[in-house]
């Protein structure tokens, strides 16, 4: 594992979880039970073991444990780990059915170590390791035959994402831009519908609309977009040609259509 890049070039997303989690509410946790429960095709997790690599804020895995799954949860990110624990003190202080810890994906003797679960899922994480295919090759080992691995991975836009590549890069390596860069994100994201909306009098509507559906406030979106670094992407074909040689079916694919976004992926293990 590149060690260096691990720690000195690397965007800090537990700094934006810890915002997150002050105004986390019952609105946000619902949507996000009803979005991953959708996209497994399942109405509960009732007797099932459930993965989160990369827990972030910890919002998945509190939505897995809600629905009744035996949790393990870890992020490289200390930050990140401290906002998962933060969750399960909320709402689930003393129950030994979901443990967390410290851990790389990248770290080959951590996640061999973890065993097999029926549900091993990571959301737009592993294309931020550094090394996404190492990532890859590694949560596969945590699925359970018959299990289900769920991603969601960088839509490939080939020279955009080149672009997006060297803005990220800048962003971590050259601090005193961070506000130009941040800047530079509203108004490529927001500007435009802040204008629409106060011509249709409804001012900040889409703001509103989107903190509720994607539970993350849009400001913290941009911070993660804009500094996003280590930044991989990927065609659709290519994730699912990996999988498909490891042994794995596709199940469920949701596409960005071509846009800037994840593409998200439930494969079921042979």
């Amino acid at each position: 594992m590149n060690q260096s890049l691990d720690t000195k070039e690397r965007f800090k997303f537990g700094n934006n979880w810890k915002q997150f989690l002050k105004n986390l509410n019952d609105e946000r946790i619902n949507n996000s039970s009803s979005s991953l429960l959708s996209m497994l095709d399942v109405q509960n997790l009732k007797e099932k073991s459930f993965l989160d690599v990369g827990s972030g804020s910890g919002l998945s895995s509190l939505v897995a444990k809600k629905s009744g799954a035996k949790v393990y949860s870890y992020d490289y990110d200390i930050d990140s780990v401290e906002c998962t624990k933060e969750l399960k003190r909320r709402y689930f202080e003393k129950d030994k059915d979901w443990q967390i810890s410290q851990g790389s994906a990248l770290d080959k003797k951590f996640t061999s170590k973890l065993g097999l679960f029926d549900v091993v899922y990571s959301w737009g994480v592993l294309h931020h390791t550094g090394h996404m295919y190492k990532a890859f090759e590694n949560v596969d080992h945590n699925v359970k035959p018959q299990g289900l691995l769920f991603i969601a991975i960088y839509n490939d836009q080939r020279r955009i994402s080149r672009i997006w590549l060297s803005i990220k890069k800048t962003y971590i390596k050259v601090p005193f831009l961070r506000p130009f860069i941040i800047l530079m994100g509203y108004m490529i994201f927001w500007v435009p519908f802040f204008i629409i909306d106060f011509l249709k009098f409804k001012p900040f509507k889409r703001w509103k609309e989107y903190k509720n559906r994607r539970g993350m406030s849009p400001h913290h979106d941009v911070l993660d977009w804009m500094g996003g670094y280590p930044f991989e992407v990927a065609k659709p074909e290519d994730v699912i040609h990996y999988f498909i040689s490891k042994g794995y079916h596709l199940r469920k694919l949701k596409t960005c259509g071509g846009r800037l976004g994840c593409v998200e992926y439930v494969f079921i293990k042979k």
